[in-house]
């Protein structure tokens, strides 16, 4: 018998519907990187100590660095560092948990402060790049330097020059008058040198962190306002951020279970006022909005801006300590300038070089043979370390203050 309806058999059959499967979320091939053992101090009382220079001069070095027991000792370092300001708001360390020698390293760097208002910037004239009175700074910042250490309790003029090294590769570059992770890496190093000199202990880690390195924030931000220090590198707004790396790493772990600050709340204008001297992560945040001269995290930080989309500070902690290893130990760029000696030693194998500070300059700070000498460059990309030069987004704010503009920003940078 004929279908009643011939046109509806002739339709294709609905098919039946199933639920849809949700795609598994991409797996990170990369691990978060652990904490290895920090060693105990070395017996120095036979040491033989060394004024520390640059050896990763090839890329050849530095796969030679990324082998090596320092390579691990580092991430000892910075991450155990990390590990002991766990869920603690700054404010949680107060003086009387300093110890003595906690409180000589705030001398000094209260010290370098009072340096900066001995060199007062030269008139820029308007310019946005670095001021030449940084050197003068750091003149004075070397002279002082043997000092500051005695009165951290050395008595080994050997010693003192090794860790002194470090110190005064903290602030910045002399020749190109810039500022970067490397340095902001040589500071913690100088502290991992006093550490190997056992004047640091295991009971001054939180300290350390939480008020020395949040007082090296500070006097670094002064710093680099009064000098307008050019980024240490041409990556711009597409890096994590132009001048320090440390405070998002430390800042991750101390807001690792907090309750209600969220990752999304670097958003919130109150919660940035509220806890911004609280929590490093936060700070940071606040001081770079308040150097760009446009609104916005999205349109001047914008890898901050996606990393605030983040489900939980848990995965902002193991992503910085990935970003860490990658992109900082990493990266040929930046350790090319990196310096060993005999507390921080260089691998078996690795190259040697005559220049004892991040750069071969002659007396008068001028380069002894060109920016690009005496290291090698990744052979993709733009030379981060000396080629394209960076005005100081800080210098821009600066100078829009100083033309009767007051803090304005404009919303977007495209008016």
């Amino acid at each position: 018998m004929a279908s009643p309806n011939p046109s509806r058999d002739a339709r294709p059959a609905i098919p039946k519907l199933e639920p849809r499967r949700r795609r598994p979320a991409p797996a990170n091939q990369t691990p978060v990187p652990q904490t290895p053992a920090l060693p105990s101090p070395p017996d120095t009382s036979s040491w033989t100590f060394q004024v520390p220079t640059r050896r990763i001069l090839s890329p050849n070095d530095h796969k030679l660095f990324l082998s090596s027991p320092t390579y691990i000792l580092i991430q000892a370092w910075i991450f155990g560092l990390s590990e002991a300001v766990v869920d603690t708001p700054c404010s949680a360390v107060n003086d009387d948990d300093l110890s003595t020698l906690v409180k000589a390293i705030l001398k000094i760097l209260d010290g370098a402060e009072e340096l900066v208002k001995k060199c007062p910037p030269d008139d820029q004239g308007g310019s946005r790049f670095g001021n030449k009175a940084f050197c003068r700074f750091l003149d004075l910042l070397r002279e002082n330097s043997p000092g500051w250490h005695r009165s951290l309790g050395l008595d080994n003029e050997a010693a003192i020059s090794e860790a002194a090294a470090y110190l005064d590769q903290s602030f910045g570059n002399r020749s190109r008058i810039d500022y970067g992770s490397g340095h902001e890496l040589n500071f913690l190093m100088w502290l991992l040198c006093l550490y190997q000199l056992g004047l640091v202990r295991s009971t001054d880690f939180k300290p350390i962190v939480l008020r020395v390195f949040n007082r090296y924030l500070n006097l670094m931000r002064t710093i680099q306002m009064a000098y307008y220090l050019e980024p240490a590198g041409s990556h711009g707004v597409w890096g994590l951020d132009d001048y320090q790396f440390l405070p998002f790493l430390f800042g991750a772990a101390q807001l690792l279970h907090h309750p209600y600050i969220t990752p999304r709340s670097i958003h919130q204008d109150l919660t940035i006022e509220e806890f911004g001297r609280d929590y490093l992560y936060l700070g940071q945040i606040n001081f770079v909005n308040s150097t760009k001269t446009v609104k916005g995290l999205r349109w001047h930080s914008p890898m901050l801006d996606d990393i605030s989309s983040a489900k939980s500070w848990t995965k902002i902690d193991g992503g910085m300590r990935r970003m860490f290893v990658a992109e900082v130990l990493g990266k040929l760029p930046v350790m090319q300038h990196f310096i060993f000696g005999s507390l921080v030693p260089a691998a078996d194998g690795m190259s040697e070089d005559d220049a004892s500070a991040e750069d071969e300059e002659t007396e008068d700070g001028t380069k002894a043979s060109g920016d690009h000498s005496g290291h090698s460059h990744d052979p993709v990309g733009w030379g981060d370390c000396c080629g394209i030069k960076v005005p100081s987004s800080i210098a821009a704010a600066q100078e829009l203050k100083k033309g009767g503009k007051g803090d304005a920003l404009r919303r977007i940078p495209f008016d």
